[in-house]
């Protein structure tokens, strides 16, 4: 998962974060007794998690009796070696990166989906802008080469000719799209853009997700052997999250700040964080949540992910996803 991590623009004036520790009810956590447990996040420390964060530093995971440690990722850290090999109990993952590990033998499943809808967008400026996907004929696109069978799904889903688009290889900047070098970038929507629109650059950004890519990220997975073993520490830890990303809903400013509290040699802007946060609730929050709760997916959301998955060479089956997790958290 690619995260942009943008230079200092501003210094968290001593105070902030202490005033979000009060905002968001926390305290010193209490003595329970716990087991400990580790949740592998897929990148760096960021706002990203910071549900994660207000779960910990609430001590709802010490009221279940789990003892969380928060691991980081990054691009020398995968989630799928420490889940498999049990030192993990759980990992955030994407549906993308589970099949691959499927396929070579992994016992996941899916326990849950932070991200309603997939982070991916095309983000161009508005003196050329690219609002749906037939606008990208004739355009450059600045991206990993790695990411074309992303944009493969795109233009099939959507009938464009890929071969209309040139794509030019580029680091994860937004620079040459500022250059003239692009017309317009594979990106995420909670990091280029934001680092743009830090610089006061407006950006045109069309979510994938609203054109048939409909691939699940920020997964919690799990295999199989704790969904059976260790059935009762999931609960625990996927309650935690939920009760953790309602509250990064509801004050998205707080988390944000409680973030830079919890990390503050992460390198980590205040004002960045919270714009990144403030533009992930509509990924991870809709109607369907609000319905049924924080993680939740329907027969519906699965089987467009399988579609999907199929135009990026990965072939899944409906059991990958397992919801019971869910509705025990939920359904108590």
């Amino acid at each position: 998962m690619a995260y942009f991590k943008p230079s200092r623009r501003t210094v968290l004036a001593a105070g902030t974060a202490s005033a979000a520790s009060a905002v968001l009810g926390l305290s010193a956590p209490r003595a329970w007794a716990t087991t400990p447990v580790s949740l592998q996040l897929s990148w760096l420390h960021s706002v990203q998690f910071a549900g994660s964060y207000i779960a910990r530093a609430r001590g709802w995971w010490d009221e279940d009796g789990l003892d969380v440690s928060l691991l980081q990722g990054g691009p020398n850290a995968p989630v799928e070696p420490p889940v498999v090999s049990g030192s993990a109990l759980v990992g955030i993952s994407a549906a993308d990166y589970t099949a691959a590990a499927v396929e070579q033998g992994a016992p996941f499943r899916i326990l849950g989906v932070a991200m309603q809808k997939n982070p991916f967008v095309i983000a161009s400026l508005l003196a050329n802008p690219v609002r749906e996907p037939a606008d990208l004929s004739g355009k450059k696109i600045g991206m990993a080469l790695a990411n074309m069978p992303v944009l493969q799904a795109l233009c099939t889903l959507n009938g464009v000719d890929v071969e209309a688009i040139e794509v030019v290889p580029t680091q994860y900047s937004a620079q040459p799209l500022l250059a003239g070098e692009v017309d317009c970038l594979l990106c995420w929507e909670t990091d280029l853009p934001v680092a743009m629109a830090m610089e006061g650059i407006e950006s045109v950004t069309m979510l994938m997700a609203d054109y048939g890519y409909a691939v699940h990220s920020q997964t919690y997975i799990a295999t199989e052997e704790s969904l059976t073993e260790r059935r009762d520490q999931l609960v625990a830890l996927m309650s935690g999250e939920v009760r953790g990303w309602e509250a990064y809903r509801a004050d998205t400013d707080a988390a944000a700040a409680l973030t830079l509290e919890a990390y503050p040699d992460a390198g980590l802007d205040l004002e960045t964080q919270k714009l990144q946060a403030a533009r992930q609730v509509p990924l991870m929050f809709s109607e369907l949540t609000d319905e049924h709760g924080f993680g939740w997916w329907t027969d519906q959301t699965v089987e467009a992910n399988i579609e999907t998955l199929a135009l990026l060479g990965r072939k899944v089956s409906p059991a990958l996803w397992d919801r019971s997790i869910l509705e025990e958290v939920h359904g108590g």
